[in-house]
C-alpha cells in the first residue's frame, strides 16, 4: 500500500509520520540527523516499498535533509511551511504546534495537495544557490557597514556626508579632517576602520558577481540580457525557479512570486490589492529590476507612464509593471530551458509530478489581473500577442 512519510525536519533531529492513502496514521517516529540517526531514519522509511517522503522547508531547514534522501534515491516532496500550517489548524482544530503535529500536517498536505515540487538535486543550482546566498549576505553587511559610517561622519563633518558613499569618497573626504582632541581622533579612527571593511566587502562582492555571472552564462541563462537583472538577479531567478515547467503557464509564475494582484472586489466595486504572498526572494528580484527601468529610457518606463496616464496612481503602475516583468522572465526562461533541453538528452531537476509548459509571450492581456484559478488537467496555450 502507498504511504507518505511526512517529516518536520530540524538541525539535529527529525519527527516523521507515515500514513496511508486514506490519510490513516500507521506509525510514527523521531530520529536524529546526525549519520547513525539518519541510517535508521531510511532503514524505517524503507519498510514501505511504496513510499514518497514529504518535507516541509526543502529551501530552508529541511534542505540538507532532503538532499541526502535524494541523494539515497528516494522520492522527496516539498512541502511549503504554510501549506503544512493550514493544514495543521483545519487538522486539530486549533494553533498548536508540537513536532508530531507538525509531522501530521506535513504528510496531509503532501497527500491531498496535487502539485507539489518533487526535490531534485541539482549540483549547478546548489552551487548557484550557495554563492547567491553568499553575495546577498555580502550586500546586507556593506548597507550595514555604511550607515555606521555615516554616523560616525555625521559627528565629524556637519551635514555629514552624501547618501551613496562609495570607500573612495569616504576616504578622500576623511583625509580632510585632523580632529586636535581625543574624541575626535577616535571617531576618525573607527571612520578609517569602517572604510577599509568597506573596501574589502566591495572587493569581495566584485569577486562575488563575476562568479555568479560565469555561472549563468556557462549554464546557457540569457536573463542578463534583460535591463535590470544583474549577476545575482539572475543567479536568484535559476536557483529559486529550478525547473521553470513546474510553472503550467505564467499566471502561475506570477502567483508563485508575488506579482499577481489579490482580487480583492466586494459587491459591485471591482479592485486587487498588493500580494504579500509568493517567494519574497524572487518579488525583490522583479522589484529592483523595475526600479532600474524606471531610471532609464526603457519599455518599463513607457509602460508605467501609459499606466499613470490612464489614471492608475503610482504604486498601482508599478505593480501592473512588476506583473509585466514577470511575463518577460517567464518567457525567457521558458525558451532559455528549451534550448537547453534540445541541445542534450534528458530533463533537468526542479520537475513537479504534473507539469505543463504553455504562454511563451511577455504580454497577451492584462498585466494586472488577479491571481489566476487553478491550472486545468490540460491548458489552454495563451494568445499570441500581435
Amino acid at each position: 500500500m502507498p504511504v507518505i512519510i511526512g517529516m518536520d525536519p530540524h538541525k539535529r533531529s527529525a519527527t516523521i509520520e507515515v500514513i496511508n492513502e486514506l490519510g490513516d496514521v500507521v506509525t510514527v517516529g523521531k530520529f536524529g540527523t546526525d549519520q547513525s540517526g539518519y541510517a535508521e531514519m531510511l532503514s524505517f522509511g524503507r519498510r514501505f516499498p511504496e513510499r514518497t517522503w514529504a518535507v516541509e522547508g526543502c529551501n530552508g531547514v529541511g534542505r540538507h535533509i532532503a538532499h541526502r534522501l535524494v541523494h539515497d534515491g528516494e522520492t522527496v516532496l516539498d512541502v511549503p511551511a504554510k501549506l503544512s500550517a493550514q493544514v495543521r489548524v483545519f487538522a486539530t482544530g486549533n494553533g498548536r504546534k508540537t513536532d508530531p503535529v507538525d509531522a501530521h500536517s506535513v504528510a496531509l498536505a503532501a497527500l491531498r495537495a496535487p502539485n507539489l515540487v518533487r526535490v531534485q538535486v541539482d549540483p549547478e543550482l546548489v552551487v548557484l544557490t550557495m554563492l547567491v546566498d553568499r553575495r546577498d549576505e555580502l550586500g546586507r553587511a556593506r548597507t550595514q557597514t555604511v550607515n555606521r559610517l555615516h554616523r560616525l561622519l555625521t559627528e565629524l563633518f556637519p551635514g555629514g556626508a552624501k547618501k551613496f558613499l562609495s570607500a573612495t569618497q569616504a576616504r578622500a573626504l576623511i583625509a580632510t579632517i585632523k580632529p586636535r582632541d581625543v574624541v575626535g581622533k577616535t571617531r576618525r579612527r573607527l571612520a578609517v576602520e569602517l572604510i577599509t571593511e568597506l573596501e574589502t566587502i566591495d572587493k569581495k562582492i566584485k569577486a562575488a558577481d563575476q562568479d555568479l555571472r560565469e555561472l549563468v552564462v556557462a549554464r546557457g541563462s540569457t536573463l542578463l540580457d534583460l535591463h535590470g537583472i544583474g549577476p545575482s538577479g539572475a543567479a536568484r531567478l535559476l536557483a529559486d525557479v529550478g525547473d521553470i515547467h513546474r510553472f503550467g503557464n505564467r499566471d502561475r509564475f506570477a502567483s508563485w512570486n508575488g506579482t499577481a494582484p489579490l482580487d480583492a472586489s466586494s459587491g459591485e466595486q471591482q479592485r486587487h490589492r498588493l500580494s504579500r504572498a509568493g517567494n519574497r526572494r524572487i518579488n525583490r528580484t522583479l522589484h529592483i529590476m523595475s526600479v532600474v527601468q524606471l531610471r532609464n529610457p526603457t519599455a518599463g518606463r513607457v509602460y508605467f507612464d501609459a499606466k499613470k496616464a490612464a489614471g492608475k496612481t503610482s504604486m498601482e503602475a508599478m505593480r501592473a509593471l512588476k506583473r509585466r516583468l514577470s511575463n518577460v522572465v517567464y518567457a525567457r526562461m521558458l525558451a532559455d530551458q528549451k534550448r537547453r533541453e534540445a541541445a542534450g538528452p534528458g530533463g533537468h531537476s526542479g520537475t513537479t509530478l504534473q507539469s505543463s509548459v504553455t504562454g511563451l509571450t511577455p504580454d497577451t492581456g492584462p498585466s494586472d489581473k488577479p491571481q489566476p484559478e487553478p491550472a486545468a488537467a490540460q491548458p489552454t496555450p495563451a494568445r499570441i500577442a500581435p
